[in-house]
């Protein structure tokens, strides 16, 4: 009977055991389901796989990272009305720097992520932080630092018998222009009139922006003026022309500079995958330079463009969805993946000098294996952007009309930008 018993009993704690075993933590392979909203598939599977390595990593601390891509305004709008009627938001999501204006009005509606990038500043571009804050609150981490650069197209400057490193000012650039033209009949570069990459990294490394640092706008200054004045002399020169298609992203133009349409264009360090993916003939033949200054003692980039992924005050894992961005965005190790895998140029200065940067992929293949020793060189020349709440009202007015009204119309650069300034404040 005494045996029946110890039995039974030491089969019955067995049982439990097994039962405890089964349901105590992520040990088990139970996970806390993360969801993610997007606006860009490439940033997703980013996720997707930085959720895969953190999961070998953290086998107790599993997540299912539940991702999706919107169109670009549905991702914003979605998350708006959620955050302001306090339901459906996701834990995570991305916002782009031109939106994140709309997200910092009034009490942000995101978790604060001090704790993970206060032990860090010493090896981040601070200024692309700075993007995200708000009252000494950072909200989001880029993925970029995108720093502006030129991009040539050595064998036409080879044609016109222009040396790229000889181009330092943009008087420089617009002489190199002309023989361009004269020599091989194609013009120095694009212009875009429905987008503000022609326009405002040249603005910031002129020491202006569209904002001042307390919010006020800034986009007729006289600096903003001498800059857009300067384009449109390009355009009239035929030293430059309207991108096909309005801007650098369309179809048309990725098939104009495919087929050598022009020798030059400026775009941040994040536009290599463009080269990459759209214009494969060109291989071999692009390479990377400063950007020309208007005055000695300028900064020789800016950086441009941006998506900050924030942490929503809806999510009841803020805690654990922070260590996964920390681990994903704001680490080394996460940082050098975002170079492998989008080919961006990390926030995350450390990682610059990384050996796993030389290694070979589509982008050292295209371009060359020197990209970060050259990105190093401008590593205190990256001149920051003011980002507020009037820069999702300011870049629209810049992409609907001043631009256009500008490089299109050729109208009065300063009229122009007087009204576009009056329309916003």
């Amino acid at each position: 009977m005494k045996k029946g018993i110890t039995l039974t009993a030491a089969l019955a704690l067995a049982l439990m055991l097994v039962l405890s075993a089964c349901s105590s933590g992520n040990s088990s392979g139970k996970s806390t389901k993360v969801v993610f909203w997007t606006f860009n598939e490439l940033h997703q599977q980013f996720f997707e796989s930085m959720a895969d390595k953190w999961n070998e990593a953290n086998p107790d601390q599993k997540i299912k990272l539940v991702a999706t891509t919107f169109p670009y305004d549905d991702n914003h709008n979605k998350l708006q009305v959620a955050l302001q009627s306090g339901k459906g938001a996701p834990d995570m999501a991305d916002i782009e720097i031109s939106k994140i204006g709309n997200f910092l009005k009034g009490e942000p509606q995101l978790v604060p992520l001090n704790d993970i990038v206060e032990p860090n500043k010493d090896n981040l571009v601070m200024s692309r932080l700075d993007n995200y804050a708000k009252d000494g609150q950072y909200y989001g981490i880029d993925y970029h630092v995108g720093a502006e650069v030129i991009y040539y197209n050595k064998e036409i400057l080879d044609q016109a018998g222009v040396d790229a490193d000889k181009i330092i000012t943009w008087d420089d650039y617009e002489a190199a222009g002309k023989q361009v033209l004269e020599k091989t009949g194609k013009p120095m570069a694009t212009v875009e009139t429905t987008d503000q990459w022609s326009f405002w990294p040249l603005v910031v490394q002129h020491g202006s922006d569209l904002l001042d640092k307390d919010g006020n706008v800034t986009l007729n200054d006289q600096a903003n003026v001498d800059v857009l004045t300067y384009l449109q002399k390009l355009v009239k020169e035929k030293v430059a022309v309207v991108a096909p298609g309005g801007f650098h992203h369309s179809e048309e133009y990725y098939g104009f500079m495919n087929g050598g349409g022009a020798a030059s264009i400026w775009m941040p360090m994040w536009y290599m995958g463009r080269f990459t993916d759209y214009m494969p003939d060109l291989k071999g033949k692009i390479i990377i330079k400063p950007m020309p200054v208007f005055k000695q003692g300028e900064m020789r980039s800016s950086g441009m463009g941006g998506t900050g992924t924030v942490i929503t005050n809806q999510s009841k894992n803020q805690e654990l969805v922070k260590k996964f961005l920390e681990f994903a965005k704001v680490s080394k190790e996460g940082n050098i993946e975002i170079w492998k895998q989008l080919g961006f140029d990390p926030i995350r200065t450390d990682a610059w000098t990384d050996p796993a940067m030389n290694e070979s992929n589509k982008y050292t293949d295209y371009f060359g294996k020197d990209i970060f020793t050259f990105l190093s060189s401008l590593k205190d020349e990256i001149a920051p952007t003011n980002i507020k709440e009037k820069t999702p009202a300011v870049s629209d007015v810049i992409k609907t009309k001043t631009m256009f009204q500008a490089l299109n119309d050729l109208k009065d650069p300063k009229q122009v930008l007087d009204d576009a300034a009056a329309s916003i404040k």
